[in-house]
């Protein structure tokens, strides 16, 4: 009997705990409902102007009381009680006349500012200096002198405040909806005009994801001032205890003079705050346009350890508009870039050639659509086959032929250099002679610094492919030119893209060895380069100057730290070993072609040895073995054309002497009868 009450017992205070549970407001109802109510009182229309002017009347008849009374301490005389009855109305009639006149019966309330603020004053200082003359001819003997101030003073504040409270409400309703909402805690660094605007653009958004914590800056004399209303928390250096003092979740990054070096110093800062980043768009062209949404993630472009290299667009724009240009390989990253870069810049005709459809039509259609004054025409073709190429060049009869179509994966074309020649070599070859036989004008060949000393066939057919587009350079009239740069930020393939997919997966992050080093250029500075070195005509082999090449293994901490982990805790770092093909460092000059010349802009003209005399008649041979798939005698044949050719040979992970601790490297030696480690596939190659 005792345990059936209990039971009982145990039920009713369940039952009632559950009633009191359903009483309770649920958090998420609370969050939308606060939200809720910021969009509505912000979206709602202003009062109409004749509401506003009866509050503005009832303000001034109460400031005019409240003056007297405070003039006479409580204790007003009857005579001025009488008189009062008097110039009411005047006053009422004055200030009504000047605040129409500074027109703060339109108002909004949302977006007063600092402006607006001045002009109630001036109103109210209008005011009161006309109701001071007005008042003696309604009162010979007018009112007391500290009566005017006092009003003035009561007035203005009282139209402020009936303008301005809404603007404050708005302002913590909108924080406390963003709050509740569980938006991210967030710190500006910055101090500046984009600073501002984005702290202004975040209070007035009750849908922003963030939620303003302060500001950082590097200003020692700001440090607890406001900026709009939010405080100067610190200095840029105090920002990994704020971070952990406020638990702080994002950082957003407006200051638009900061360095790349400078960014990273504050990427490294908080390596262990587990904060994610956010950057102002380069590309943004007007501080005024700048909001909240324009943010971006902080890409490993922000963080080159250079300054970017901006060409000339009215140059690039007198170069091509109204010509005719070809570009094979347009599906591709540098392809789909230059195609777009030249219908920007006002090209006739714009042919598109690459053997990806799929790729092909949705670059042609978007750049149809982006560009509907530029002809866009679409081919689907093999620039290994001759032929056709031919008749695309007798059809369109370009003036400007870009050729960007390569097989550039480095361990790929190592097991296949019958086709990385085919294709690489003799596909070039075949652009060259239709740039001849359609009588173009420029031809320009992209290539890479993976043709310097090369130790991948992909490396040697690009260098090969160099030597070729010179050699028949020398005797055409067609302009040719090889452009050669490092490895594309964010191009298809590139490593960027694939340590972002293993970063959301949870890791590992797998790089190939830790001192591996490359030359790292953005999409814009290669399409860029290719345009005004290629077009320019300052030489048949031109290079970028690309500053320090990077660490591999940095920009991968680089961008575990931009992603809100912490190396090595959050996310492993694993060492793969060099695969088939890679270089430890890339070069970007051969020993032959030390002499160089700046001729501007950080664009180098290479002084490169001429071809063999019989490098047709290798080219034959090296033809016939390509097609009958002979891979052995390919090589021997790279390696005869291209003296400094070193085919790959395999490198251990060798631990670097000043790179911090890392997860032990497999090491290429084991006991005799241990299993073999397997090292995960990794892509260390970042290609053009």
């Amino acid at each position: 009997a005792l345990m059936e009450d209990d039971s009982s017992t145990l039920q009713t205070m369940n039952l009632l705990g559950a009633r009191a549970d359903a009483a309770q407001p649920r958090p998420w109802l609370i969050r939308r409902c606060s939200c809720a109510v910021a969009a509505t009182l912000q979206r709602c229309p202003a009062p109409p102007t004749a509401v506003i002017l009866t509050l503005d009347a009832m303000a001034t008849v109460l400031a005019l009381h409240v003056a007297v009374w405070l003039r006479f301490e409580g204790l007003v005389p009857t005579p001025y009680l009488e008189s009062l009855e008097l110039v009411l109305p005047v006053l009422v009639a004055t200030r009504l006349g000047f605040n129409l006149a500074a027109g703060i019966h339109r108002w909004t309330f949302r977006l007063a500012g600092l402006p607006d603020a001045l002009r109630v004053a001036g109103a109210g200082l209008a005011g009161t200096l006309a109701f001071t003359m007005l008042c003696t001819h309604v009162l010979p003997e007018g009112l007391p002198r500290s009566i005017y101030a006092l009003e003035f003073f009561l007035a203005t504040a009282a139209f402020g405040f009936l303008r301005f409270s809404p603007r404050v409400g708005l302002r913590w309703l909108g924080r406390r909806a963003r709050s509740m909402a569980g938006a991210a805690r967030t710190i500006i660094v910055g101090s500046g005009d984009a600073a501002e605007l984005l702290a202004r653009d975040l209070e007035r958004n009750p849908d922003s994801p963030y939620a303003l914590v302060g500001f950082v800056c590097e200003d020692a004399s700001l440090v607890g001032r406001r900026l709009d209303g939010s405080r100067v928390l610190g200095l840029v250096r105090d920002l990994p205890e704020l971070i952990r003092r406020y638990c702080v979740s994002t950082v957003l990054l407006a200051d638009q003079g900061q360095s790349a070096g400078r960014r990273r110093q504050i990427l490294d800062m908080c390596a262990e705050s587990r904060a994610r980043f956010k950057i102002i768009p380069a590309a943004l062209d007007r501080i005024e346009r700048l909001s909240v949404a324009m943010l971006e993630d902080v890409s490993p472009e922000d963080l080159l350890p250079r300054d970017s290299v901006a060409f000339d667009e009215e140059e690039i724009h007198r170069l091509v508009c109204g010509r005719v240009a070809l570009v094979t390989g347009a599906g591709g990253s540098i392809g789909s870039e230059l195609c777009r870069r030249l219908a920007c810049h006002g090209v006739r005709q714009l042919v598109m050639v690459d053997m990806n459809e799929n790729e092909l039509y949705v670059g042609g259609r978007l750049l149809a659509a982006q560009s509907p004054g530029v002809d866009v025409r679409l081919e689907v073709a093999d620039v290994r086959e001759a032929e056709p190429l031919l008749r695309l060049g007798a059809r369109y009869r370009p003036q400007d032929i870009f050729h960007a179509a390569a097989h550039k994966h480095v361990p790929l074309m190592e097991e296949a250099p019958d086709e990385a020649v085919k294709n690489n070599v003799f596909g070039t070859i075949n652009v060259a002679r239709m740039a001849e036989a359609c009588g173009a004008e420029r031809l320009v060949f992209i290539s890479t610094d993976k043709a310097v000393n090369p130790t991948s066939v992909m490396g040697a057919t690009k260098r090969l492919a160099e030597m070729v587009v010179r050699d028949i350079g020398r005797s055409s009239a067609t302009q040719m030119t090889a452009v050669r740069f490092g490895n594309v930020l964010g191009s298809a393939g590139s490593v960027v893209p694939l340590f972002k997919q293993q970063i959301a997966r949870g890791g590992p992050v797998t790089v190939t060895h830790p001192d591996c080093t490359r030359y790292f250029m953005t999409i814009s500075e290669a399409v860029g380069l290719v345009l005004v070195a290629g077009l320019g005509g300052y030489g048949d082999l031109c290079i970028l100057e690309m500053g320090e090449p990077i660490r591999i293994v940095e920009l991968a901490r680089s961008l575990i730290l931009m992603a809100g982990r912490v190396p090595d805790e959050d996310i492993r770092i694993v060492y793969t070993g060099l695969r088939p093909g890679e270089k430890l460092h890339e070069e970007l000059l051969s020993e032959q072609e030390e002499e160089t010349q700046v001729v501007r802009n950080r664009i180098q003209v290479a002084c490169s040895p001429a071809p063999p005399a019989d490098l047709a008649d290798r080219l034959v041979e090296l033809r016939t073995l390509a097609e009958e798939g002979r891979r052995d005698e390919v090589l021997k044949a790279l390696r005869v054309l291209i003296p400094t050719f070193e085919p790959y040979r395999a490198t251990s992970v060798a631990p670097a002497m000043d790179r911090p601790e890392q997860p032990a490297p497999p090491s290429p030696e084991r006991p005799e009868g241990e299993e073999p480690v397997e090292l995960v596939p990794a892509l260390c190659e970042v290609r053009v």
